[in-house]
């Protein structure tokens, strides 16, 4: 666990971005939304001028997964904020989504069957969670500016909610 947290920390160190909010989307709703593609992204050219232009604004974003059956959505929309998803274990959720600018999300989960999600808009709010065990729950919800939370589970079976306005 305590290389999860190193490799979060390193990768967290190399990110900045941020996002404006156009229109009310929530992390949860990118997870088992069943309209993902059965292939991967990844399978087409690269598209260079995206590349680009995610880079001009200042948005980074890094997935991280070590086990099987994990899934991990990151959307960002606006410049300089980073988000950072770290999963080691098995079927495991998590989604960030981020509107605004100067946002920084991480979700970090080592065991089986976690589930988190981050929904960031407006500017300079930070949302953490961490989940070390099976069967945790774990949802974050900011909006505004200058918002705080930061969620750790240890165990199975609990479930937390922060909505921050």
């Amino acid at each position: 666990m305590k290389v999860l947290q190193r490799l979060c920390s390193r990768v967290l160190l190399a990110l900045s971005g941020m996002s404006f909010a156009l229109s009310p989307l929530y992390a949860a709703d990118l997870v088992d939304n069943f309209d993902l593609a059965s292939t991967s992204d990844l399978a087409g050219t690269i598209d260079m001028r995206a590349l680009a232009n995610a880079s001009a604004t200042g948005l980074t974003a890094a997935i991280t997964q070590n086990g099987n059956g994990n899934e991990a959505t990151l959307t960002q929309q606006g410049i300089a904020s980073r988000a950072v998803i770290a999963q080691q274990g098995s079927d495991q959720q998590a989604a960030i989504l981020q509107q605004g600018s100067d946002l920084t999300a991480i979700i970090t989960q080592a065991g089986y069957a976690n589930n988190a999600d981050i929904t960031q808009s407006g500017s300079t709010n930070v949302a953490l969670i961490t989940q070390y065990g099976a069967y945790n729950n774990a949802s974050i919800e900011q909006s505004g500016t200058g918002q705080q939370a930061n969620v750790t589970q240890y165990g199975s079976h609990q479930s937390v909610t922060v909505s921050q306005y």
